[in-house]
C-alpha cells in the first residue's frame, strides 16, 4: 500500500517555489554564518551576477527571511542578516547540502 501525500496548500508550494529560485538557497547558507555585506556574498556566490543577486536578497527580504540594514556612516555600508524565520531554514539547508554531498558524487 503507497502512502498517501497530503495535500499540498499554498504555503507549502509558496516556500518550495520561494527555495527553488536559483541562488535562493546559496545566499541563506551565506548569510548562516553571520552579517554579510553585499561583496562578501558576491564573493561567496561567485557564479551569481550582481543583478541577479540583488533581485534574491530582495525576494528573501520581501518573505521576511533576511533583513536589510543601512549603516549611514561614510562610506554608507549595508549588511544582509538572516532573520529567525530565516534563521529556523539552517538545518534545513544543511541537511540539503549533507545530501548533495552524499547523493551528487554517488
Amino acid at each position: 500500500m503507497r502512502k498517501k501525500v497530503p495535500e499540498l496548500c499554498a504555503s507549502v508550494e509558496g516556500a518550495f517555489n520561494l527555495l527553488a529560485r536559483k541562488w535562493a538557497g546559496l545566499v541563506i547558507r551565506e548569510l548562516s554564518a553571520g552579517p554579510r555585506h553585499f561583496s562578501d556574498l558576491e564573493r561567496g556566490i561567485p557564479s551569481v551576477s550582481a543583478r541577479v543577486l540583488a533581485e534574491r536578497v530582495k525576494e528573501l527580504e520581501a518573505a521576511g527571511l533576511l533583513t536589510r540594514t543601512v549603516h549611514t556612516e561614510s562610506p554608507v555600508r549595508v549588511t544582509y542578516c538572516l532573520t529567525e524565520k530565516g534563521r529556523a531554514l539552517i538545518p534545513v539547508m544543511a541537511g540539503i547540502e549533507a545530501w548533495a554531498r552524499t547523493w551528487n558524487d554517488a
